[in-house]
């Protein structure tokens, strides 16, 4: 198929997700034109889609066992108590690092980057009440921890691209590890300052009714329980040779928790929470597989390749450059390294670029532009936050240099992996 089809195709997703089209008919729409103006066919197009939504389907599994995990830790506190104790530790001083460190860790441990800004939230509009700092500045924190947790986390983005690529989970969690790191301390200490202060300050101003962290929290000794489990279950495999697979690893933490706790009786309304989230990235992934498999069938991925050489970019270039170009395009972390990963894996790894570092790299990539205003990512947090659109817009470019940031970082431990390892 054509390259112009595959284009095609992408647009008419585009179009239709801006015109506030569900993305996931969007996709299908978009992927079914794309097939017939690349000339394969009614059959051949429906094949191609069908192939590409089988790619994804032991991801999907793990992703909706996953939901078992994020459950817990939202309808139990366990999230709550956890960023709330990050906070008070690091005190008033600190406070757009200890906004960036909770969502951060709560992203980490599994938790969307959307409900972990969500569950931050309330702490950081408390502090807006009793200290003079813009309202603005803690929600870029709160995003840019958000993404420098979501490029280390269990979650869907790193699931699928370590699927696609053949690559262990817990060895692409690893490898931006120290981008994270990095990444954080530049959101903190650079980007966030390079935000102007508003004219006005929120502190001291009437606050629209937000929900507070919940008196009847579990401790954080408690809470942790979860990520301490989980993380040790997926370390078994490089550690030991012991595979434990994410499908097993992930609700086994959430389970800990629940019994370190012994709240046994929120379990239904905690699984139920988690999967009506995990079922909706299901959903999409559904979309992204079809338009990914008409990509796959494409000739884009042999003239993206070729005009990366005229410019003369190397082949480990091809997975960051696909991850943010498709999140740019679905406005979507998932569906960005879904369709990324499913689509030029084949020429990643033919670049001579091991399975590990492209997952990573495609899932950075797909941190900088996921959060454009066609997505949902982009309203969610700023209305958490009870920001306008107008100001939420300003917040764009600095996200970009978060995601920017965290890509850079990534391929440069790639490239010194490849020189040293």
């Amino acid at each position: 198929m054509s390259t112009w089809g595959a284009l095609a195709g992408l647009a008419v997703a585009i179009i239709l997700i801006l015109r506030k089209v569900s993305p996931v008919y969007s996709m299908i729409l978009g992927a079914l034109v794309g097939g017939l103006i690349g000339d394969m066919g009614l059959e051949t197009t429906v094949t191609a889609m069908s192939d590409g939504i089988k790619d994804l389907v032991p991801a999907i599994v793990r992703i909706i066992t996953a939901g078992v995990l994020s459950g817990i830790l939202i309808r139990t506190g366990a999230a709550a108590s956890i960023s709330r104790t990050i906070v008070e530790r690091l005190g008033s001083r600190h406070v757009c690092l200890s906004l960036a460190f909770s969502t951060m860790l709560l992203t980490a441990i599994g938790v969307f980057v959307d409900v972990a800004v969500i569950t931050v939230a309330p702490v950081a509009l408390t502090i807006t009440r009793r200290l003079p700092v813009s309202r603005m500045k803690l929600l870029l924190a709160m995003i840019g921890g958000g993404k420098c947790g979501n490029i280390i986390s269990p979650n869907p983005n790193t699931l699928v691209a370590a699927e696609n690529f053949n690559a262990p989970l817990p060895s692409v969690m690893a490898a931006n590890l120290l981008p994270a790191l990095i990444g954080l301390a530049v959101t903190v200490w650079v980007i966030v300052r390079l935000l102007p202060d508003e004219k006005t300050k929120f502190a001291g101003e009437p606050v629209p009714e937000t929900p507070e962290p919940t008196a009847d929290l579990p401790s954080f000794r408690v809470s942790i329980t979860a990520p301490v489990v989980t993380v040790l279950l997926l370390a078994l495999r490089p550690l030991f040779g012991i595979v434990i697979d994410p499908l097993v690893a992930l609700p086994l933490g959430g389970f800990a928790v629940m019994a370190a706790m012994g709240r046994w009786k929120q379990l239904g309304d905690s699984l139920g929470y988690g999967l009506g989230k995990m079922s909706s990235v299901a959903i999409l992934l559904v979309g992204t597989g079809a338009i990914a498999g008409i990509i796959k069938a494409s000739s884009l991925n042999a003239d993206l390749i070729a005009l990366l050489g005229e410019w003369h970019i190397g082949g480990m270039l091809i997975a960051p450059i696909a991850g943010a170009l498709m999140s740019a395009a679905t406005a979507s972390t998932t569906a960005g390294a879904t369709i990324a990963s499913s689509s030029f894996s084949g020429a990643v790894l033919d670049a001579g670029i091991p399975g590990v570092w492209g997952a990573s790299m495609v899932n950075a990539g797909a941190t900088v532009l996921d959060h454009l205003p066609h997505g949902s990512f982009f309203h969610a947090t700023g209305g958490c936050t009870e920001v306008s659109i107008t100001q939420r817009l300003r917040l764009v470019v600095y996200e970009s240099m978060v995601g920017l940031t965290l890509t850079l970082c990534s391929i440069g431990c790639c490239k010194l992996w490849m020189l040293f390892g």
